[in-house]
């Protein structure tokens, strides 16, 4: 699967993004998909997932409220909608796409098979 990222940039506080991940090369469906980010310095942390179905989804105590996930199957791309956005958001935000089977959705930046290549979402103050 290949992921490519896209939809970052530079937002106020209180500003929306949507960040959006379209897949090729496999179907979308047979992967549970994830939100991670990284600011400098900092080491890679998750943001939300959602299931093979959709039915399905998970979120960083940081982003609950405000961040929402969602995967259109048919159209091999998943989405996260930022809202309500704060400085501490600036981070480098990666998709992934886990291939395995696990007991719920993981969070865990090793249990993710496919990697985008992350675009950049700067929250200003």
């Amino acid at each position: 699967v290949q992921l490519q990222a896209s939809g970052g940039g530079l937002v106020q506080a209180g500003g929306s993004l949507r960040l959006s991940c379209a897949a090729s090369g496999r179907t979308l469906s047979s992967n549970v998909m994830g939100w991670f980010r990284q600011a400098p310095g900092k080491e890679r942390e998750f943001v939300s997932a959602i299931s093979r179905s959709g039915s399905g989804t998970e979120y960083a105590d940081s982003v609950k409220g405000r961040f929402t996930i969602s995967r259109d199957n048919a159209k091999n791309t998943a989405y996260l909608q930022m809202n309500s956005l704060k400085p501490e958001d600036t981070a480098l935000y990666y998709c992934a796409a886990d291939k395995s089977i696990h007991i719920g959705l993981s969070t865990r930046t090793s249990d993710y098979d496919y990697w985008g290549q992350g675009t950049q979402v700067t929250v200003s103050s």
